[in-house]
């Protein structure tokens, strides 16, 4: 299996990495809206069934060229890690705050950092350090010991952050040698095959605002799942990392205007916090990788 290669264009890695994120955060909101109406099973199931249609769909005439992996094994175990984030943080939103949900998440660019350092050889940097302490920091300052954020259902997106930087190096790994759609493939088959055996177990008649709600979590889904392996296929995990907090801003936004949770200073001051760093690693990296290029011009 090939290394990992650095992105050209970091740029457009970093682009898609935050599209990705806020197809996720519409995707989570969503979720917390349904929860209530249906519970978290058949949000699970409208989740991966709908990325499975939608690339049924979309790669039909070529399906058994992107059926083909060089590595299933891989495949299989990255989409049992991705459902099992899913699951943990699907159900987490039903039971705390969307913003303090998200802000245990966003423990999981630590993870990937280290992890892409530690298994992958990726270069840690200290500017990459730097931003990673400083959202941590920014993290820490929104979720406060003491708060509800410790409560024992913040274990959930705990878990889900653990799952999902897995997730994230496996798919880092993975890189150029495997097709997007055939990832994107992987993903929705194990968690539609998953689900579709749970789902009648857990099914509620129904309404036309959750049916709505199921599509649009099928669709976030798909939409950002693309985007993301897009996103670490043209560069290092521990570059994309930082960006994942830009979650946490959405997550406020989507809990103010659909659940009327406001957000209080503390978590503003962690929020500009994060949104710092992030914009000072997409500053240098972007202006690091311009420099070869004008010193021939």
């Amino acid at each position: 299996m090939n290394a990992p290669h650095t992105a050209a264009n970091p740029a457009r890695a970093i682009l898609l990495a935050v599209l990705a994120i806020a197809c996720f955060g519409g995707m989570d909101a969503s979720v917390k809206a349904i929860s209530p109406l249906t519970g978290t099973v058949p949000a699970l199931w409208a989740r991966y069934g709908g990325q499975m249609l939608v690339v049924l769909i979309l790669v039909a005439p070529r399906l058994r060229s992107v059926a083909r992996s060089q590595y299933p094994k891989l495949q299989i175990a990255r989409s049992l890690l991705l459902m099992t984030a899913t699951g943990f943080f699907f159900t987490a939103l039903g039971k705390i705050g969307l913003a303090e949900a998200t802000a245990v998440m966003s423990l999981n660019p630590v993870l990937i950092t280290l992890g892409g350092a530690l298994f992958l050889g990726e270069a840690l940097g200290p500017r990459r350090i730097f931003a990673i302490v400083a959202a941590l920091i920014g993290a820490l300052i929104i979720i406060r010991p003491g708060t509800d954020v410790f409560a024992p259902a913040a274990l959930l997106p705990l878990g889900s952050a653990v799952c999902f930087a897995s997730y994230t190096l496996l798919t880092r790994r993975l890189g150029a040698d495997e097709d997007v759609w055939t990832s994107l493939f992987y993903t929705g088959l194990v968690g539609s095959v998953v689900m579709t055996c749970l789902v009648p177990f857990h099914w509620t008649p129904l309404t036309p605002t959750s049916a709505t709600l199921m599509v649009m979590i099928g669709c976030f889904g798909t939409a950002g799942q693309l985007m993301l392996i897009r996103a670490l296929s043209q560069a290092e995990a521990g570059l994309l990392a930082p960006f994942n907090y830009t979650g946490l801003v959405l997550a406020m936004l989507w809990g103010v205007v659909f659940f009327d949770e406001f957000p209080d200073l503390w978590t503003l001051v962690g929020a500009l916090v994060i949104v710092g760093a992030g914009l000072y690693v997409w500053h240098r990296e972007t202006r690091l990788a311009r420099a070869p290029a004008l010193s021939q011009v």
